[in-house]
């Protein structure tokens, strides 16, 4: 274990380093020297963090910990905890990996961006934070992690300041997590406090923790995870380039909070209150995610959107006892959702629009790209055998079994976690299909002169060239990726892994039935709405409802009549009261003094003659009544 402690600081440390290094880069040569040293820091960062992660899996057979003396304050040492177990790196792997796609592919893909240089530094710092998360044993070093996470995803998002969303979806992106940080932060110290220190094994430990605590963590799990109602920002942070899409929804900011739940779960387990607070959002969030992506037309938002619904199968296995089935997810979904998101910045790269209503007929101009969206939106949709039907099928199984109430949760959330997550597989088959024919079937709804001139999308210098598939900088990275989506489901068949996990044996019998019979008619019900006129959008047969899906049920303009509006005229009544009331009042009381001195120095003035007058008359009488008083003597 010795290699242990020593490899687990070194997981997070070197990208974190490199990252730091890269932002201090000197310019260089017009610029060029600089870029090739960040990327070569960056792609380093992260295939170093890959080879960590490997050797941990390999070593680790049992969870090791290890602690380091941070700093002293007189008796008081302040130590920095590191733990891993098999499991954990599992999830160490996929972050480093998919790290390590997104900066070989990023090369390519920003490679005419004059700010690359600190892109790839922060995306080493995002990936650093991440994996600060998953190996931290220490309460305030995950927060440290957490936070880092926050700032480079508010950098990372708005990194196109050609685009006028980007710096708007950025700060949304920074607001809406902090307000969960808010309760996340609260809880922390909640927990710190109630067990005497902030190492995480003391405080699962600890017994008689409060829900309460417990509820302010599910804060920042809501906020980082885009659980309801702190989802709102995922969907807009598409406005941040490609890659990083693929980065936050596949590994890093959005798993953070599934991943801290599953960490501290012998905690929630605990409070079967807390459970069913997180049973109903995940079913909200599954269904208002799935449901939502229906009627999208920028293809990234649908993405967006599945991340979203995806995330409540996440945390509704945590909610009816199942965190290996919610990690098991999380897993294939990094592997999937990385591969639709790499993909789809093939296709823009390709074609320059993100919007399907100008696509249609892509499958001869980028072959590559197209088997790749097959096989990653049949994994999202959880077509068997690939890697996404086998994790489903485990939140699927957990939830079924909760519905007896043998677990932590009670019974009635299993019921609402496993109707929810059935629902969801339809409406995720019907989706995907929607995608992939408006996409690369059908005629094109943009003319081939289209792709070559005239073409205004501000992301671009130069009109994009025709449709073709991406270069080998971008295309490996996909093709990669595509093995563990296709495979990484079959691991829940090796012992070692299902060990690892503590995941149970994939079903095989009849309980299988019910999720592929509701795949097939979301999938065939979508593909005959679009044959009855090839190239229609199928979601037309949504009537009134399409707007609402496509607005997201309009929950971003309620937050805004809720929330943003009235803490804004608060702000302006404030504001307006600090300068009439005040301002005014501290005004005034210093006008009024310069007015009364100015009042009495007029006076005083005024005055002097007069006085000086009555003095010398006075004198004068005197001196004539003295006079006359001596004469009479």
């Amino acid at each position: 274990m010795i290699a242990a402690d020593v490899l687990m600081p070194l997981l997070a440390g070197v990208p974190l380093l490199l990252g730091v290094v890269g932002l201090l880069l000197p310019p260089g040569d017009g610029g060029r020297e600089r870029r090739r040293a960040a990327a070569t820091l960056g792609i380093a960062g992260a295939a170093l963090a890959l080879l960590v992660s490997l050797v941990l899996a390999i070593v680790v057979d049992v969870p090791v910990q290890a602690r380091m003396q941070w700093v002293t304050f007189g008796d008081l040492q302040v130590m920095v905890g590191f733990w891993m177990a098999p499991a954990t790196t599992y999830v160490a792997l996929a972050v480093s990996l998919v790290a390590l796609f997104v900066q070989i592919y990023s090369v390519a893909y920003l490679h005419d961006d004059p700010r690359y240089a600190p892109y790839a530094a922060q995306v080493s710092l995002f990936t650093g934070a991440m994996l600060l998360v998953v190996s931290a044993n220490d309460l305030i070093l995950l927060l440290v992690g957490w936070e880092v996470m926050g700032v480079c995803s508010y950098l990372l998002i708005g990194h196109d300041r050609r685009l006028p969303e980007a710096p708007a979806a950025a700060v949304k992106a920074f607001v809406v997590t902090r307000v969960g940080d808010v309760g996340f932060l609260l809880g922390i110290a909640w927990l710190g406090v109630s067990a005497g220190s902030f190492q995480i094994e003391d405080v699962l430990e600890h017994t008689g923790t409060s829900t309460v605590a417990l509820l302010l963590l599910l804060a920042g799990v809501a906020g980082k995870s885009a659980q309801f109602p702190l989802h709102t920002w995922l969907p807009d942070a598409m406005a941040g380039p490609t890659p990083i899409s693929a980065l936050i929804h596949a590994a890093t900011m959005v798993a953070a909070g599934v991943y801290v739940v599953f960490r501290l779960y012998p905690l929630f387990a605990q409070s079967p209150a807390a459970l069913a607070v997180l049973g109903v959002v995940a079913a909200v969030t599954l269904l208002l995610g799935a449901l939502s992506a229906t009627a999208q037309d920028d293809f990234k938002r649908v993405l967006a959107w599945s991340t979203v619904s995806q995330l409540g199968y996440m945390t509704g296995a945590l909610a009816v006892g199942s965190p290996a089935a919610a990690l098991f997810h999380l897993l294939t979904h990094a592997a999937f959702k990385a591969l639709l998101f790499l993909a789809a910045g093939a296709v823009i790269h390709a074609v320059g629009t993100n919007l399907m209503s100008r696509m249609g007929g892509l499958r001869e101009h980028l072959p590559v790209t197209f088997w790749s969206f097959v096989i990653g939106l049949g994994a999202l949709a959880g077509v068997p055998p690939l890697a996404g039907f086998w994790s489903k099928e485990n939140v699927l199984v957990a939830a079924a079994h909760a519905t007896d109430g043998g677990g932590p949760a009670p019974a009635w959330v299993g019921w609402v976690v496993w109707l929810a997550a059935l629902a969801g597989v339809a409406i995720t088959a019907w989706y995907a299909t929607r995608l992939l024919l408006r996409t690369f079937f059908g005629y094109p709804r943009s003319r081939t002169e289209d792709w070559q001139v005239g073409f205004d999308d501000a992301r671009y210098d130069m009109p994009p060239p025709p449709p073709h598939d991406p270069p080998g900088l971008m295309r490996w990275p996909i093709v990669l990726l595509g093995v563990p989506s296709v495979l990484l489901g079959l691991a829940a068949f090796l012992p070692g892994f299902r060990s690892a996990l503590e995941l149970d044996q994939p079903h095989l019998g009849v309980s299988l039935a019910l999720p592929i019979v509701l795949l097939a008619l979301g999938a065939a019900s979508s593909w005959w709405l679009w044959h009855t006129a090839p190239g229609a959008d199928p979601a037309l047969a949504l009537g009134r409802l399409r707007p609402l899906f496509a607005a997201g049920f309009r929950l971003d303009d309620l937050q805004d009549r809720l929330i943003v509006r009235p803490v804004r005229a608060i702000a302006g009544a404030v504001r307006l009261a600090d300068e009439r009331v005040v301002d005014a009042a501290v005004e005034g009381t210093g006008t009024s003094t310069t007015r009364l001195g100015a009042l009495l120095a007029t006076a005083h003035r005024a005055a002097l003659p007069r006085a000086a007058t009555a003095v010398l008359t006075g004198a004068l009488v005197l001196g004539v009544v003295a006079a006359i008083y001596g004469a009479a003597s």
